[in-house]
């Protein structure tokens, strides 16, 4: 039965995208994200994601067919029975055989759509029983992911748009069939698994949404949503944040790669790997040019999306070239805001980054652009201010 509503919906659905699409495209259809012209939702990978598509045509072919028959029967009677044609009233009052189907037909037909629905919101609602279990927090405007239970515990890391793409956006020149949706570290997860998501915000409402999971929750400051999804099948699949959130919403985007179990049990231990390798030596003295170099790639990578390369910031946020707190001789300042984040969220804390890496890109912002200060910001200072 859900084949045929599948393959009727198509078949209307993608009539009209023929008859819209016209001459040669500059992009493609992207596997696991937007198609071209796109009229219908995005192929399901889940079966939560074809139930809704089950449920989408279903009530449309209902809607419509409820739709023509009332007009129909409208229409047919204003024209049929006009007073230019000599046409007379009827005299009745009531049909107890007539109320009684017009009570009852449309009850079986909000029972015949309510019950499916109601299946498909509980089953949605469910994310008992979950093989990994990951936090998605919403900033303003990436992503961070923590593996809290399952294979990869322990993991944490930041998604943000590729910088590639920010410069194309920034030039007014698109590239690629992924325009916007390419990230630095996408979300990675095992086939054929249940996994549930959590989600929460720092700053402002966001809502993480992956159409081929037939998923989106809203992520909101202070509060702990949760939702979950299957993936049947090994690909590359793209969403983004879908609640307004600032001038930057566009710039949010989400990338999930579903991978075998081995290629995911591979990429746990590299990314365990990686992360031990960056957990440096909180005790070591570094050099001001060694954590230059090293503070300017997390520059880049985790602040230059909102307080841009050249450090002079964006309408509330504030620029860090010039800045008195960056430049003053107290130093703790500067690294109280980067570790709890200030300003009501709009700077939200980097915690999540290792005691080498905010130290190295507190010395890039006291050493870069105009700010020669010539001060060096060491590790166990920040491990100290943690405590």
């Amino acid at each position: 039965m859900k084949a045929l509503w599948h393959k009727v919906g198509q078949a209307g659905l993608g009539l009209c995208a023929a008859l819209a699409t016209t001459g040669a495209l500059a992009v493609n259809d992207l596997p696991g994200g937007p198609a071209v012209r796109q009229v219908n939702m995005h192929p399901p990978v889940t079966r939560i994601a074809d139930e809704q598509q089950f449920l989408h045509n279903m009530m449309l072919w209902i809607c419509g067919v409820i739709f023509v028959v009332v007009f129909s029967v409208m229409f047919y009677s204003i024209i049929k029975h006009r007073k230019s044609k000599g046409a007379k009233p009827a005299n009745f009052h009531e049909s107890v055989k007539v109320e009684i189907a017009w009570t009852v037909v449309p009850f079986l037909i909000v029972i015949g759509m309510a019950l499916p629905a109601t299946k498909a919101v509980v089953a949605m609602k469910d994310t008992t029983n979950a093989d990994l279990t990951i936090k998605a927090t919403g900033y303003q405007w990436k992503w961070g992911y923590d593996y809290l239970k399952g294979e990869g515990e322990g993991i944490s890391f930041v998604s943000t748009l590729d910088a590639t793409h920010r410069e194309a956006s920034d030039a007014g020149k698109p590239v690629g069939d992924d325009y916007l949706l390419k990230v630095d570290n996408p979300l990675v997860v095992p086939v054929d698994k249940k996994i549930r998501i959590v989600t929460t915000a720092n700053d402002v409402i966001h809502a993480w949404m992956v159409p081929a999971f037939g998923v989106k929750q809203d992520a909101i400051p202070g509060f702990v949503r949760d939702t979950w999804f299957r993936a049947e099948k090994v690909g590359d699949y793209y969403g983004q944040c879908a609640e307004l959130c600032g001038k930057e919403h566009a710039y949010m985007p989400i990338h999930v790669k579903v991978v075998s179990q081995e290629d995911y049990a591979k990429w746990v231990e590299a990314k365990k790997k990686e992360i031990a390798a960056r957990a440096d030596d909180p005790n070591k003295v570094w050099q001001l040019d060694e954590l230059v170099a090293r503070g300017e790639k997390v520059y880049a990578a985790n602040c230059a999306a909102c307080h841009k390369a050249d450090g002079t910031g964006a309408g509330p946020i504030k620029p860090l070239a010039g800045s008195p707190v960056v430049l003053s001789d107290d130093k703790s300042k500067q690294i109280e805001i980067v570790l709890h984040g200030s300003a009501g969220g709009a700077m939200p804390p980097w915690k999540q980054l290792s005691d080498t890496e905010l130290a190295a890109v507190i010395t890039y912002t006291k050493n870069a652009w105009s700010n020669k200060t010539g001060q060096i910001v060491q590790p166990a200072e920040i491990v100290a201010a943690r405590k």
